[in-house]
């Protein structure tokens, strides 16, 4: 059954999910939850749906209302994570004012088309003075997580939006890796993208955590289809065995535990940003959720506490707020793989529960101008009106 939550003391936003199998069941389940008067609603679900049939009967369910989401590699609800169902995060007309745009075909879509589609966000929000509303705004980028075009979409999405920070996450389809989709008003949409602009009257904060630190280990791309993000050769050796090996396995013993447990990382600035494996192809070739290029030096990481690490993000981000009314998460599925492969799937569960944290795990993070992997990014409403 469906099962609502309402933010406590709070900003109203509602949220709801369900585990019904059926298309029908499921909105009629969501649309008995959800009874409050809403703007916009946020929808999460899983490939077991069929995506125009639920982008119908969301529309049906709630005239009047923009509805917009994608598909994923895993729910974050109320009641734990969702490897199957639908996720509703329902925001109020009251104290919110959302807009959306649709880029299609971001894999050949241009900084001008870009530029288009934040002007007309802009505008739609009676932005006459958009740096001093920054402060207020933040932006929420949805896209096909199979597209491989998230860096130069995010890049030119934030030099368009200027001041406003800007989170999302990339579409998944279980751990499939076929088709994703998105849903915008009756819509699907593959090979696209979701831009939402959001103006609170409640305090908010973004965020990004991680848990892992690099190790001596440097692997060299040394051949690799730069378009497809599959790499052929590390070291000059092929890349499963050679990767394999690194992390002291057989290549036939690799797969998405053990990129989730011993990510690669390469070096911007003095941080480090992960790179992280999809998955291994028949030809011992490795598949990559980021962008990647040869000559690029990757290093192999090791994960850090991830209870302990996303705690203490999240109880900085409380303290900051006085006190967090709702988390909008988009946490990657490789965590997920990771949290289950060392046993503390529920503590984290108990965790995101206790922040209200709620979203999807994702093929890929945003963070103002990067795509990432291996992170949790977000967006943490106080409950505290702004004057």
């Amino acid at each position: 059954m469906a099962r609502v939550i309402t933010s406590a003391g709070s900003c109203g936003i509602s949220v709801a999910s369900t585990r019904a199998s059926a298309v029908h069941d499921a909105v009629g389940e969501l649309r008995a939850a959800l009874t409050g008067d809403f703007q916009h609603i946020v929808a999460f679900f899983s490939v077991d749906y069929d995506a125009g049939a639920l982008a119908a009967g969301l529309k049906q369910a709630f005239p009047g209302v923009t509805i917009s989401g994608c598909s994923t590699a895993g729910g974050i609800a109320p009641s734990g994570l969702l490897e199957t169902g639908i996720l509703l995060i329902a925001f109020p007309k009251k104290g919110f004012r959302i807009h959306t745009g649709i880029i299609e075909d971001v894999d050949a879509v241009g900084v001008e088309r870009v530029g288009e589609v934040v002007r007309d966000l802009k505008t739609r929000l009676g932005a006459h003075d958009f740096e001093k509303l920054a402060e207020r705004v933040f932006g929420v980028l949805l896209v096909d997580g199979l597209s491989n075009a998230e860096e130069p979409l995010v890049a030119a999405v934030h030099w368009a939006c200027g001041d406003m920070q800007l989170i999302g996450g990339s579409a998944g389809d279980g751990l499939a890796f076929r088709q994703t989709s998105l849903i915008h008003d009756g819509r699907v949409l593959t090979r696209g993208a979701i831009l939402t602009m959001v103006e609170s009257d409640y305090p908010f904060r973004i965020f990004k955590t991680s848990n892992f630190e690099p190790t001596p280990i440097k692997l060299v791309v040394t051949a690799a289809d730069v378009e497809c993000r599959t790499v052929h050769e590390l070291n000059a050796e092929p890349a499963a065995r050679e990767y394999a090996s690194a992390i002291g396995l057989m290549p036939d013993e690799i797969g998405p535990f053990s990129f989730a447990s011993y990510p690669l990382v390469v070096k911007v600035g003095g941080d480090y940003y992960c790179r992280s494996i999809r998955n291994m192809n028949p030809d011992g070739s490795l598949s990559f959720f980021c962008a990647i290029d040869e000559g690029l030096v990757l290093t192999v990481a090791r994960p850090k506490d991830m209870l302990s690490a996303t705690e203490r993000t999240l109880e900085q981000i409380d303290d900051a707020l006085g006190g967090i009314d709702l988390v909008l998460g988009f946490d990657c599925v490789l965590r997920r793989l990771d949290a289950e492969n060392r046993q503390v799937r529920r503590q984290m569960e108990d965790l995101y529960r206790s922040y209200g944290v709620v979203g999807f795990h994702t093929y890929g993070e945003q963070l103002n101008s990067m795509h990432l992997n291996q992170t949790l990014t977000g967006v943490a409403f106080g409950s505290r009106r702004g004057a």
